[in-house]
This record gives C-alpha cells, sequence and structure tokens, in this order.
C-alpha cells in the first residue's frame, strides 16, 4: 500500500534567546563549543537529525549530526579501523530505590563498547546530558571491568608469580566505551549537573556489565585472549615507568632536596636554577626574619650557626670535618671534595652542578656581622673561587639607619645617606634609630630592604676584586702577624665608629 504524502503543517519548536550581557559579560562563545554540544545530543538521541547553521560569515554554513543507531555509530566512529575486538551493545532495564525508605524508579542503561590498543575513550551521558564528571556510571565501570578482568585474569593463570594485580588505569588504557542511561528519579552531584549519585544505578549497572563481561569472555575466547594480554602490557609497561620515574625521583632528590639533610636549612619552592637564590644568614634568629619576609618561591635560606672556621689558615683535614662548612657546600652543590690528604688541593668542581643563580650573604650591620661575612667570603674564596670569579657571590646591604615621619619611612645606608635624607626632611618631625639585628627587624622592612629584587642592594662580589681581596685575606686572616700589626697601627683609628668599643 502507497503511503500518501503529509499535507498537514509541519509541527515543532524553534526557541530564539540572547544573553543578558549585564550576567554574561563574555558571550565571545566559539563554534567548536555549539558543535560539541549539538553533536553529544545526537549521540544519545538516535535517529534524530540536529542541524546547526552558523551565519557568523558572509554565508551560512550548516552542520548536521545524526546516529541512527545512537552510541553505537558514535563507538564505530571513533574507533574506525583501530579497533583490537569487535564493538559490543549492551542494554537492560531495572527496577529498584536508592534507599529503602525511597520509592522504586526505573532505569534504562545502554553501552557500546570495544577494546583498543591504539584509541582509549570513556564517556557517560544520563537523560541525553553529558556526564563531564561520571559519578555513578564511571564507578560501575571501575568497579566492573576491573573485578571481572582480574578474575578472569586469576582463572585463566595469566598473572606471574607474586604479581600484582590490575587496576583501572590498566583497563581504561585499552577500553573504548559510551554509556548512556536514562531513569526517572536522577540525584546530580551538584548544581551544575555533571556527575550523578544515584546508588541503585551504580549497582545495577556494576551487576549487569559484570555479567555481560563473564558471558562475553566464556563465549568469545579469542577475543578474551587479546584483551588480557593488551591489559597486561600496560599494566607492566605502568609499573616498569613508575619505577624508573621513582629511582629518578630518588637521584634527584639526593641531588637537589637538602631540606631533611641540612640543619635548619630552608629550600625554595622553584627548581629553575636561573632565578633560585641562596640566602646564607647569620643565626636562628635572622633565619626567622629573613624566612618571613623572603619569596618563598625562588629565595632560600641557610642559618650559619656560630662563628665560622677561618678556612684561610686551616688545613684541609680539619675545615672538613666542620659541619658548618660541609652544609654550606652541600647546599651549594658544587662537588667540592679533597683530591689527596698528601697535597690537601681542592678538586676543581661542574659549575652546571650549581643550583642558585645568587649566593647571598646576609650579616648584621655590626663588627660580629663584618666578621662572619669574612669568614664566609674566605671559605667560598679558598674553596669554591669559581663561584667568586663567575660573579655568583653577592653581600646583601643591610641599612644602618631607619629615619620616620609622618608621611615616609626613610632608610640611610651609611652617615652620608643619612645627613642627605635629614636635609631632605628639613623642618618635619621625625625619629632615627639605629639599625637592629637582622632577627628584630620588621618582615615588611627585611623584604624592602635586603630581599626584593627591585628595591634591595646587594653588592656583587666582581671578579676583579678577587686579587685584592686575596691580598686582604692574607693580611686580616693568614699568618702574617707583623704585617696586621702594622695595618692597624696605621689605620686602625679610620674604623673606630665601626668597633664595639664600650
Amino acid at each position: 500500500m502507497q503511503k500518501k504524502p503529509v499535507t498537514t503543517r509541519k509541527t515543532g519548536t524553534r526557541q530564539r534567546w540572547k544573553p543578558d550581557l549585564e550576567v554574561f559579560t563574555d558571550i565571545d562563545i566559539p563554534t567548536e563549543y555549539f558543535l560539541d554540544t549539538i553533536k553529544k545530543q545526537a549521540v544519545v538521541n538516535p535517529g534524530v537529525v540536529f542541524e546547526f547553521i552558523d551565519q557568523s560569515g558572509s554565508k551560512p554554513v550548516k552542520t548536521e549530526f545524526c546516529y541512527q543507531n545512537g552510541i553505537s555509530d558514535y563507538l564505530a566512529e571513533i574507533v574506525g579501523d583501530n579497533a583490537l575486538t569487535q564493538p559490543e551493545y549492551w542494554e537492560t532495564e531495572r527496577v529498584g530505590r536508592d534507599r529503602e525508605d525511597k520509592d522504586d524508579y526505573r532505569v534504562k542503561l545502554s553501552v557500546a563498547l570495544c577494546f583498543s590498543n591504539r584509541v582509549r575513550l570513556t564517556e557517560y551521558y544520563h537523560n541525553s546530558s553529558f556526564l563531564e564528571y561520571g559519578g555513578s556510571p564511571e564507578r560501575a565501570v571501575r568497579q566492573a571491568f576491573t573485578s571481572q578482568i582480574d578474575a578472569y585474569l586469576k582463572s585463566s593463570g595469566k598473572y606471574l608469580k607474586n604479581e600484582s594485580k590490575i587496576t583501572f588505569a590498566d583497563v581504561e588504557d585499552a577500553l573504548v566505551l559510551v554509556s548512556s542511561s536514562f531513569s526517572t528519579q536522577t540525584s546530580y552531584e551538584n548544581q551544575t549537573k555533571k556527575a550523578i549519585t544515584n546508588k541503585f544505578i551504580y549497582e545495577a549497572m556494576t551487576d549487569f556489565l559484570k555479567h555481560q563481561l563473564e558471558v562475553y569472555f566464556i563465549e568469545n575466547p579469542v577475543d578474551a585472549a587479546k584483551i588480557s594480554e593488551q591489559i597486561l602490557i600496560n599494566k607492566r609497561s605502568r609499573e616498569n615507568a613508575e619505577k624508573t620515574k621513582l629511582n629518578i625521583k630518588k637521584k634527584l632528590q639526593g641531588n637537589i632536596d637538602l631540606t631533611n639533610r641540612v640543619q635548619k636549612f630552608v629550600d625554595c619552592r622553584s627548581r629553575d636554577t636561573s632565578k633560585r637564590e641562596l640566602y646564607i644568614v647569620e643565626g636562628d634568629s635572622a633565619l626567622g626574619s629573613v624566612k618571613l619576609s623572603r619569596d618563598s618561591e625562588f629565595q632560600a635560606i641557610m642559618p650559619v650557626r656560630g662563628k665560622i672556621l677561618n678556612c684561610l689558615k686551616a688545613d684541609y683535614d680539619k675545615i672538613f670535618k666542620s659541619e658548618i662548612i660541609t652544609d654550606l657546600l652541600k647546599v651549594l652543590g658544587c662537588g667540592v671534595e679533597v683530591k689527596s690528604k698528601s697535597n690537601r688541593e681542592i678538586s676543581s668542581f661542574d659549575l652546571s652542578a650549581l643550583r642558585w643563580s645568587k649566593v647571598v650573604i646576609c650579616t648584621d650591620a655590626d663588627v660580629d656581622g663584618f666578621q662572619i661575612r669574612t669568614l664566609i667570603l674566605t671559605m667560598l674564596y679558598r674553596l669554591t673561587p669559581t663561584l667568586i670569579e663567575k660573579g655568583y657571590v653577592y653581600i646583601a646591604e643591610s641599612p644602618l639607619y631607619e629615619i620616620t615621619t609622618k608621611t615616609k619611612t626613610y632608610f640611610a645606608y651609611n652617615e652620608v645617606e643619612k645627613d642627605e635624607i635629614l636635609g631632605l626632611i628639613g623642618d618635619a618631625k621625625y625619629t632615627i634609630q639605629r639599625s637592629k639585628g637582622l632577627g628584630e627587624n620588621d618582615p615588611e622592612m627585611m623584604w624592602v630592604t635586603t630581599m626584593n629584587p627591585e628595591t634591595r642592594r646587594a653588592i656583587k662580589v666582581m671578579p676583579s676584586d678577587v686579587e685584592e681581596t686575596s691580598r686582604w685575606f692574607d693580611l686580616l686572616l693568614g699568618d702574617d702577624l707583623q704585617g696586621r700589626k702594622d695595618q692597624i697601627a696605621q689605620h686602625g683609628h679610620e674604623y673606630l665608629d665601626l668597633a664595639d668599643i664600650s
């Protein structure tokens, strides 16, 4: 019997909308977003034609989506010729409830799947909506596939002796699966509706998939063997990769992470050597102040506890018994070691192993601080002279005076600057305070004057200073006692204002 042409008018609904610009301030939505959204609707509504017409250009462009067999056709499109097994389609309907005190509801479950060693995909839909985070269907797939494939591997003797079990990551790496479910009651995880939490859907889907997989493996032994072999390959590859990663991490931690091996060393987060700065500070109180004021992203701190050994006069055996010095060398990471005890020479170090772009000596602006600074420089000069020659070493200047007016705070680093600031202030009221030790400074002041790369003052120990530095080190800290006496006699009076004399 021939069908008569339809004479009635076409029916349907056409919707148009415009965004409220007070709410949606950015309405530049890419075409790809609409195409992806419409395609996902076509996937879970078999046989329905979806058209998208883009009129933003000079000519309208129409894109059409239609999957006659829904998720089965979509799966075939994804896999193409890269399937390890032929696609399967399973569906069922169940009735149940999430809790005893709740009403029953109906659920329809549909799953299209196959296995592949080239493509991996898992997508979950519920009531025609794409579940970005899955929820109950995803948990069911994880439980059912891991449990059932593990049982098959055990029963068929595929595991090696004492081999660990598979995980879902090993299965997922070979799985292509699209799930679409419909229910008369739905519990969403939150308002975004990107995951569902129905307990009954999880239980029904887990039970259904376990049963289907068990039957599938019995009826398709060749495919079952292919699947199990591929999943075991994925598992062993993952374990080898994790073992390699762990070994590399241990090696890197042995070379870089010294936090647990050097007492009170405070590392920074960055591993970019071109940004990392090491502050060598004087004592625990300075450590606390600098720690509060630093930028923990790239500034690390190494406290020096007590007076450091005079490396210019001490022999190498004594130097390398000093915990302070060995800790500093560990933190620097320069690989310094003694070549031989007979000639007591220091081996050259690989500068590429250095972990810092700057080594900043930060001590109090007093006699004790100057002495500690000199002893640290002496150590670097004798044990790691390349750091000075290549310009890695800096001295952080601390202000001598803090001058505060009603509107501004000034920092003077010497007497000349103090006089200049007082002249600038004029008749305005001010308070002037002699610099305290680093440990007593406010974090804000420390950041501005000592830590902030934009505002701090840091004296770079220049390569041209090495020879002159060597001469002064030999004079002040070496064995030339008479030369030291002569220097003090001739020039000592020039430094009386810095001397701690009471």
